[in-house]
């Protein structure tokens, strides 16, 4: 086997580490461990003879379909599927969008680490599942909430207290629906949306009409968020979004105070709250 067929090696490597046994196949008269070929081949649903080719780095690249054929056969987790796409076709495999709104306790440590520092962990659908205390003092008493209303779109469109807090408040709608619509579709959660979208065309004229504008927005950015909040008034943040590792599905927004000033005032909001 070639040392250039990453491929071929790498589907090699994976295959010899499964349990033969654990798969209904019997373990008698092998020569190797894991599954002989014949035996992935038939877990994907391909030719015995066309899977034997791509480890031995013949006929061509694969299609995707026969990608994810053999992952699923071969058991692979998402990193490992990916890594199969990377080295099959030199590009990663389109997202599949698992919906899971539970934080690990390690990311709610690191939300906490935030504080003065508001910051909120959001779905693919803009549901915040997670916040730390000063987002909760700054921004929305998120616990207070029932989990269906703790999302971005429903606060900023259904609710008059968004009106009142977001001094910008159209600017602020027209990028939250832009950038909800390119962050559903890079999570691959285009359909899992529909229902929501649904909702609000049906409750809100101005989120229907800013909808079917079809615009898209990026990154955050450099961006500044105002907010008047009422018993601090005015504050701004610069905001920025970061992925979080190994979920596609969930984005962490950090909100850092944009003055000395701004900080000053959190700080000293959330020393009262907790003494």
């Amino acid at each position: 086997m070639s040392h250039d067929n990453q491929l071929g090696v790498y589907l090699r490597n994976r295959r010899m580490k499964l349990d033969p046994v654990s798969f209904g196949f019997s373990s008698a008269r092998r020569r190797t461990p894991g599954l002989r070929r014949e035996e992935v081949a038939q877990r994907a649903n391909i030719s015995p003879t066309w899977y034997t080719w791509l480890e031995q780095g013949r006929g061509g690249a694969p299609s995707a379909d026969v990608l994810d054929r053999i992952a699923h056969a071969l058991m692979l987790t998402n990193v490992e599927r990916e890594h199969l796409f990377l080295v099959g076709l030199g590009r990663p495999p389109e997202v599949r969008y698992q919906k899971n709104e539970t934080v690990t306790p390690r990311l709610q440590r690191v939300l906490d680490a935030l504080n003065p520092m508001p910051a909120i962990i959001r779905t693919a659908m803009w549901d915040v599942v997670a916040w730390n205390q000063a987002a909760t003092v700054m921004l929305m008493d998120y616990a207070s909430l029932p989990p269906e209303q703790r999302n971005v779109l429903r606060f900023i469109f259904l609710d008059p207290r968004a009106r009142v807090t977001q001094p910008h408040w159209e600017s602020v709608a027209r990028f939250v629906v832009g950038a909800f619509r390119v962050d559903a579709a890079r999570a691959g959660a285009a359909l899992d949306v529909e229902p929501l979208v649904e909702e609000l065309c049906r409750l809100s004229p101005e989120f229907k009409a800013m909808w079917h504008d079809n615009d898209v927005r990026g990154a955050h950015g450099d961006a500044v968020k105002h907010i008047r909040h009422p018993v601090l008034g005015p504050l701004a943040f610069e905001y920025s979004a970061f992925a979080v590792d190994g979920r596609t599905d969930l984005s962490m927004v950090v909100y850092n105070p944009a003055t000395p000033a701004d900080a000053e005032r959190i700080s000293d909001a959330l020393h009262r709250l907790n003494t």
